[in-house]
This record gives C-alpha cells, sequence and structure tokens, in this order.
C-alpha cells in the first residue's frame, strides 16, 4: 500500500499551475506590458511599495512578530541610497546594495532587542527604536533635516544604461522586485522557512523540538529589514529624494495597512494591497474627500468582511481550493 502510495504521488507531480502561480504569472505579463499604457513613475512606486509589504509580510505573515518599526529600514535606506550616490558618487546599483546593508545592520540592532520580549512588549520596542531613528535623521547632518536629500541623480546602470530614461528605469525597477519576490519565496519555501512557520504556529513546541528560535526570528528580522531596504533604496532613486516621511510612524502603519488588506501570510497578498493603497493615494490626491478617510473605510470593511483580506479569502474560497487541488488531480 505503501508503495502504491508513493508511486501515486510520483505521478502526481503538479501538472497544473497552482493559483498563486497563475496569479504570479499574469502578474509578471501585465507588469511588463504596463509601462506602455500607464504612467511609468506611478508603476515604479507601486513595484517599490509591493515589495516594501511583502518583505514585512515576511515578517509578520510567516514567523508571527508584529513590527511597528519597518520604516526605519524604509527610510534608512533611502537615507544610505541618497547620500551614496549624491556625495559619494557611487553608481545606483552600489547605492541600493549600501541601502540594503544599512538596513540589514538596523535590523540586527533593532531584532536584537525587539525578539527578547513577545507580543505588544515586542511590537512597542519596534516602534520606540525606529521613533529614536527618526529623530536622528531630523538631526543628522547628512539628512538635510526636513528638506530631506533632494535632486538624487539617476546615473547609468553599470556605467552603461541611462537610467534618466523613464523605460530604462521601470525595467530595472521591476527586474529588481521580480529578484526581491523570488528571495522572499525561496526563504518560505525551504527548510529555513517550515522553522519560521512552525515558530508562528507554535513557539513552546518549536523551542522543545531543540530550534533556537530567538536565532530564527533575528535571521528574519534581518532578512525583513534587508529586503525593505532595497524597495527604500529603490525608492530613493526613482524619485530622486529621501525625506522624513520615509522614515515616520505612519510608513509603518501604511505598511501594515497594505499587507493586511492584501492578506498576511500570502505571497501575492501584499503586493495587491500596495497597489490598491499606492492607486488610491495617487488618484484620489486631487479629491475633495480625504484619501485617509476613504482607505480607512476600506480597511474596515476589510476587517468586517475579508478577514483573511482579499487575496487569502480568494484562496479560502471555493475556486481557490478548487484551483489548487488541481496539483492532485
Amino acid at each position: 500500500m505503501s508503495d502504491m502510495t508513493e508511486a501515486s504521488l510520483a505521478t502526481d507531480k503538479p501538472r497544473r499551475l497552482n493559483l498563486e502561480f497563475v496569479l504570479i504569472l499574469i502578474g509578471i505579463a501585465l507588469l511588463l506590458a504596463a509601462p506602455f499604457y500607464f504612467y511609468p513613475v506611478f508603476l515604479m512606486k507601486v513595484l517599490c511599495f509591493a515589495l516594501f509589504a511583502c518583505a514585512f509580510n515576511l515578517l509578520l505573515g510567516y514567523t508571527g512578530i508584529l513590527s511597528f518599526g519597518h520604516a526605519a529600514f524604509f527610510g534608512g535606506a533611502a537615507y544610505f541610497t541618497a547620500h551614496s550616490v549624491k556625495v559619494w558618487g557611487l553608481t545606483p546599483e552600489l547605492g541600493i546594495l549600501v541601502g540594503v546593508a544599512g538596513a540589514a545592520v538596523l535590523g540586527l540592532v533593532i531584532g536584537f532587542l525587539a525578539i527578547r520580549r513577545q507580543g505588544i512588549y515586542s511590537t512597542m520596542i519596534t516602534l520606540a527604536l525606529s521613533q529614536m531613528f527618526f529623530f536622528f535623521c531630523l538631526q543628522a547632518p547628512f539628512t538635510f533635516g526636513e528638506d530631506g536629500i533632494q535632486g538624487i541623480p539617476r546615473g547609468h546602470l553599470f556605467g552603461l544604461i541611462d537610467l534618466n530614461q523613464p523605460l530604462n528605469m521601470y525595467f530595472f525597477v521591476l527586474a529588481v522586485f521580480l529578484l526581491g519576490m523570488f528571495i522572499i519565496w525561496r526563504i518560505i519555501n525551504s527548510p529555513f522557512g517550515m522553522i519560521l512557520k512552525s515558530v508562528r504556529e507554535n513557539e513552546p513546541r518549536a523551542i522543545s523540538l531543540g530550534y533556537s528560535v530567538a536565532r530564527y526570528k533575528l535571521a528574519a528580522f534581518v532578512m525583513s529589514a534587508a529586503l525593505t531596504g532595497l524597495a527604500g533604496g529603490m525608492k530613493a532613486i526613482v524619485f530622486q529624494f529621501a525625506t522624513l516621511t520615509d522614515v515616520s510612524w505612519q510608513m509603518s502603519g501604511e505598511v501594515v495597512l497594505m499587507t493586511l488588506l492584501g492578506g498576511i501570510g500570502t505571497l501575492v497578498g501584499p503586493i495587491f494591497g500596495a497597489a490598491l493603497i499606492t492607486a488610491l493615494g495617487n488618484y484620489l490626491a486631487t479629491s475633495e474627500f480625504p484619501v485617509t478617510v476613504i482607505t480607512g473605510i476600506i480597511f474596515m470593511i476589510c476587517v468586517l468582511v475579508f478577514r483573511r483580506g482579499l487575496i487569502g479569502e480568494l484562496y479560502a474560497s471555493r475556486f481557490g481550493r478548487w484551483l489548487q487541488n488541481k496539483d492532485h488531480d
């Protein structure tokens, strides 16, 4: 019987794409065609915030740690990238790497302190440390205070590709976004990712099995911070400025909203949530009705009706289960 079961499982290798993979393929195709129909700068903003939300979801959705301090990594990387490109004269790809490294160091420090507590206490530690970094950015000479760092040159990618051309810049951002998403996918589908999920579901049991939970939490914190830094560095190059808005607590709250709206613990959900919130902010900016009120109403509806988030509810629906079960037909 066991041989038959193993043979059946071997022959039932996924021959049809599951729901998430279908959405990813459709998304990539749409993103490749999008700059020819929509404003590229808006699309680049969506990609930056989508990667930001997915990096945050790596910590919240797959490890179970709620951070209200992710703006420190996002905005910190934006400042580090801006300074290294404008003042040090680094190329854009090296400037972004400086931002990623700086965000990873911040993640190591904040994460080391935050994981020593659990629940709301850990969350408040991340918020407090993020606010400390905000005031550091307000006072530090290289950030130029409330004016921020402006006029950041986009430069030439690898010294060859002119990023001042909108399409060149867009496809560079898209490539970095897809790379970041692949890294996140690889993490959550690795043995390391399985341990993170076990920590989220039942931390005492993970400890009883001999795992060093604190180390796994810290590693997840640093990875999430580094990927957030990747998004922040790209944002600084795209918009050619870095300001205090990037490190404010409102930015941390916004990424939480994006993730919850799309669906925590899903790969595609935060992307959808980031696109929705960014689009609302962009297209309703000139309306008389405050955008924050609209997003608040949408969030309330989502919490009351779509408890798993919009994409999470799609996965849990009959259609989502049917499509995913096709892997075992």
